[in-house]
């Protein structure tokens, strides 16, 4: 059966939905790049945090950026990328494509509820 929303409570219905989509992706985003990021002491790894609420994930170590996307290399890496597990740079933007269509999939799930 179809859910009934009144006319005059569409905008908050869809805005709390928006919200919860947002939350959600932010969380499984957070997940995916620490199940991809490369491990030497797991610092790195530990240091993503997530603020769902915003829809925000950063890393502050200095080393993030070399690591994460290949670039600012630093000198002692010989202009050369490298991790131990072989991580592709710029992993995070193609984790960022996959999860268009899975954040797709998940507001229509919030919107039968």
């Amino acid at each position: 059966m179809a859910r009934e929303i009144p006319l005059d409570q569409i905008g908050d219905y869809y805005q709390e939905s928006v919200r919860k989509l947002v939350a959600i992706t932010t969380l499984e985003a957070e997940q995916r790049l620490k199940d991809k990021t490369p491990v030497d002491t797991g610092r790195l790894r530990n240091s993503w945090v997530s603020d769902p609420k915003k829809g925000e994930i950063t890393n502050n170590l200095v080393y993030a950026e070399p690591v994460v996307y290949g670039t600012n290399l630093p000198s002692s890496w010989g202009g050369e990328y490298r991790t131990r597990q072989n991580t592709v740079p710029g992993f995070p933007d193609l984790i960022a494509k996959e999860l268009e269509s899975w954040a797709k999939d998940r507001f229509q799930d919030i919107l039968r509820r």
